[in-house]
């Protein structure tokens, strides 16, 4: 069955660089990334896996924590980290599961329809569709889904603007626009009604259709904005 946006994320055991894992208990009370790479030891991957380390610190301090998967053992992903660190520049710090058996790969929909079910002489080209991206929240929903092509890398500064609007978006009753970044101005959704709107917004918004309002984004926990 395929996942969908606010179910529950797929708990499982998993075999990691920094060892056992349930993962549910490793996510504990904060919010989690869960991305997957096609293969060990190959270009694009390395890319990914080296910016991630760098930009590490944005996601800590927004009280989120990283997780690779390749369906590559731990000794091949150990190997590989130090390349990793001599060509990007940075040490990834955060785990990386070893789905061998393709357990978790599987539970998230991250493989084609047409499987072979072993991990045994696998290429990045039979890995193909595996470079997906999961947001998991405090509650263990799936808060993002995203699939990228094996071509193509992703961008993580879009995923870490998306776990601000995400989390901006569940402590406040507002929703963000097009392109929106911290700090600019955000919509009231059309289930506040106007006099609601007046209590949560005293200092007033912009109305430019009545379905189409405007406002400064409100100061989030612990004064950020």
């Amino acid at each position: 069955m395929s996942l969908r946006i606010n179910d529950i994320a797929p708990d499982f055991n998993a075999t990691t660089t920094q060892g056992p894992i349930r993962f549910h208990d490793w996510i504990g009370s904060g919010w989690a990334i869960l991305f997957s790479h096609p293969k060990d030891f190959t270009p694009v991957c390395t890319t990914e896996l080296g910016y991630m380390a760098l930009i590490e610190p944005e996601f800590t301090k927004r009280n989120c924590k990283l997780i690779g998967l390749s369906v590559d053992p731990v000794d091949s992903h150990q190997k590989w980290l130090k390349d990793i660190e001599e060509t990007q520049g940075a040490l990834p710090k955060y785990p990386i599961i070893a789905d061998s058996d393709l357990a978790v790969s599987k539970a998230y929909n991250m493989l084609p329809a047409e499987e072979p079910g072993t991990s045994e002489g696998r290429t990045a080209a039979t890995n193909a569709t595996v470079r997906s991206v999961f947001m998991i929240g405090p509650d263990k929903r799936i808060k993002l889904m995203l699939t990228y092509p094996m071509s193509t890398g992703r961008n993580f500064d879009e995923i870490l603007r998306v776990l601000d609007s995400i989390q901006l978006t569940a402590e406040s009753k507002v929703a963000t626009p097009v392109n929106w970044k911290p700090g600019e101005d955000v919509i009231i959704p059309p289930s506040v009604s106007d006099e609601e709107a007046k209590s949560l917004f005293p200092e007033g918004w912009n109305t430019i259709k009545p379905y189409l309002r405007t406002v400064k984004q409100p100061q989030r926990a612990g004064g950020q904005t």
